[in-house]
């Protein structure tokens, strides 16, 4: 994605991506220590964003749907707590469907979309500017975890972050109140945010959410291999390595690992590391919250929890923030 604008009129691209030498220190890093770990930013290339779509579609995942229910059934509420006329800001925006649940509520003046797969968040960005030729679409391929610039030509609003899926889950709970503090800046003193979070349950519904029959889950795990070996020349050979997640009760978290089997000997395009017989790569975690645990995580950001919808099983909650 080299154009600084797409071929919709109402479609502008930008791309602030890092760059190749901060994935590589960062990926090094990570498989270079004893406890070997990726990224779960590195899933999505463009073949693991396809299959995280996927995932989404399972009858065993149920976030994604139980989400978008929320979404739907309470649009008009989120409306009234977000106001009209505001700027959407989107981090990690992937295929912005779950948005479409909201514009004809929100009717924002802009929605800036931001993901680090940059063919992906091209196409996704150009399918919504098409479907609503009424909407400034704007999308920054960048990693939002970094410092990334405010298109100059964004239009004045309030600015609202939507940030859906339970993402928030994936930061230990010190990077969490990390990001949360970051989010507040962007929103600065009059705005607000929607956040989605999976809350705490029984780990049998957990355990299946995240090992799928269809074993789409595994491949999207075995993925991230594929894109190592693409941003650091290595030689990874994801077939040899098995997807492993378990709700880890004590940590009140979902695990994601890639289990070696056999012993492995990998070149990472220089470096060399030895992965043992059963020896696990952590590629990632996902805590679940209850009400109190995320108000006072929300607290420690300087942001109030105001309001909060969920189904009716409380399996997941959105939750409307301000400063």
């Amino acid at each position: 994605m080299t154009a600084d604008q797409a071929p919709k009129t109402n479609v502008h691209v930008r791309n602030q991506h890092p760059g190749q030498d901060n994935s590589r220190t960062e990926l090094l890093e990570g498989l270079l220590r004893a406890d070997k770990s990726i990224s779960p930013k590195y899933f999505y290339d463009a073949r693991g964003s396809l299959l995280f779509e996927q995932i989404t579609q399972l009858p065993e995942y149920y976030p994604t749907r139980t989400e978008r229910q929320i979404l739907s059934r309470y649009a008009t509420h989120m409306h009234k707590a977000c106001g009209s006329d505001c700027v959407l800001i989107e981090p990690g925006s992937g295929s912005s469907e779950k948005v479409r649940l909201l514009l004809e509520d929100l009717r924002p003046s802009a929605y800036l979309a931001l993901d680090i797969s940059a063919e992906f968040l091209r196409q996704a960005a150009e399918r919504l500017g098409s479907d609503y030729p009424w909407l400034q679409v704007f999308a920054i391929c960048t990693d939002f975890g970094l410092d990334w610039s405010v298109p100059e030509d964004l239009p004045a609003g309030r600015r609202i972050v939507f940030y859906p899926g339970s993402t928030l889950g994936n930061l230990e709970p010190e990077a969490a109140l990390g990001f949360l503090t970051a989010m507040r800046g962007w929103m600065k003193d009059s705005g607000g945010a929607l956040v989605g979070l999976d809350m705490h349950k029984d780990s049998t519904r957990l355990n299946a959410a995240y090992n799928d029959s269809q074993g789409v889950t595994a491949a999207f795990n075995r993925n991230i291999l594929n894109h190592v070996n693409t941003l650091l020349g290595a030689n990874f050979i994801p077939e040899n390595f098995r997807h492993h997640a378990f709700y880890n009760e004590e940590k009140q978290r979902i695990e994601m690992h890639l289990l070696a089997q056999g012993a492995q000997r990998v070149d990472l395009g220089g470096p060399v590391i030895e992965c043992a017989d059963g020896e696990s790569i952590h590629t990632e975690h996902s805590y679940k919250y209850t009400v109190e645990q995320f108000s006072e995580l929300c607290s420690a950001a300087g942001l109030r929890l105001r309001q909060r919808w969920s189904d009716p099983e409380d399996l997941f909650s959105v939750f409307y923030l301000t400063p």
